[in-house]
């Protein structure tokens, strides 16, 4: 990935801050599944995806959600270990995905879940290449690569000539 490709991943995913409206709907969606407790199970998805929001900056990624019980969770791109893209039966139909980062040593609830993004696979790409530190200048090569190869042809001949020498029967020299 080159600077301009980065550059432009950057500003689609830092545009994303809310999570789509068809989230709402999947939340609707899965609360009629539980048929009479329906209205008991839409309030807590209604007010959560109201509250829900998510940033992306250049130290890391935050996300909030909550009106009664407020939860915020930042996350910097050192901290990331893993992501995984996830969508169900339901987030396909509606064009959506979630995607989990995971971090070392927390468990489930180091866990950060972008839910309800239309654009999850830019969002991923993003994560991995800020996550990997995607270098934007040109690579340069180790000042000592090229004398690495010449210590390697030295130990090379000192191994053929010592070779020579045990198989004359001569003591090799140091």
């Amino acid at each position: 990935m080159n600077a301009t490709e980065l550059a432009t991943l950057e500003k689609r995913v830092h545009l994303i801050t809310r999570p789509e409206p068809a989230l709402l709907w999947m939340y609707f969606v899965t609360s009629l599944a539980l048929l009479c407790a329906a209205p008991i199970a839409l309030i807590p998805l209604y007010f959560r995806y109201h509250t829900l929001w998510y940033r992306f900056d250049p130290s890391g990624v935050s996300m909030g959600y909550g009106i009664l019980f407020r939860r915020e969770m930042q996350l910097t791109y050192a901290r990331m270990q893993d992501i995984h893209l996830s969508q169900n039966i339901l987030e396909r139909w509606l064009g959506i995905g979630t995607v989990t980062v995971q971090t070392a040593g927390s468990g489930a609830a180091g866990n950060l879940m972008i839910v309800g993004v239309k654009d999850f696979n830019a969002i991923r790409d993003y994560l991995y290449a800020k996550m990997r530190g995607v270098r934007t200048e040109p690579h340069e090569a180790h000042p000592a690569a090229g004398t690495t190869d010449g210590v390697l042809v030295e130990i090379r001949d000192a191994l053929q000539e010592a070779a020579a020498a045990l198989s004359a029967g001569k003591k090799p020299v140091p």
